[in-house]
């Protein structure tokens, strides 16, 4: 768990943070956002290197009008959280769904890598 932990380590920036889930499976492994208000247009999605980065930006302006009275109110919000993607990873391949308020992040194996399975190593 170490090691997969230290491939998926990620920064943020901002202080908007929503919660991620990261799982790894036999064949992928998946990131999942929660992003409940959101919906697929405010987010952005980059590959740069070997590393994934998510990102947000929300700006709304809020205007109440009674009695004469007029308030408004300005909301930004930003959110940036890059992960190190592990070498054994196909970016080419990477896929992102947003269903439900939750951003989720599909990243499949190389071949080669879900093809091993267990091999016993004798010992000389």
């Amino acid at each position: 768990m170490i090691l997969f932990s230290r491939f998926f380590d990620g920064y943020t920036s901002n202080t908007s943070i929503p919660l991620v889930n990261v799982a790894e499976e036999k064949d992928e492994y998946k990131i999942e956002v929660a992003a409940p208000g959101l919906s697929k247009k405010d987010f952005k999605v980059y590959i740069n290197n070997s590393v994934l980065e998510i990102s947000f930006e929300m700006k709304k302006e809020i205007e109440d009008e009674n009695n004469n009275y007029v308030r408004r109110e300005f909301k930004y919000s930003s959110f940036k959280r890059s992960f190190s993607l592990p070498n054994e990873v196909n970016t080419d391949k990477i896929k992102a769904l947003h269903k439900d308020g939750v951003l989720k992040i599909l990243i499949p194996k190389k071949e080669e890598i879900k093809n091993k399975g267990l091999r016993e190593i004798k010992i000389i």
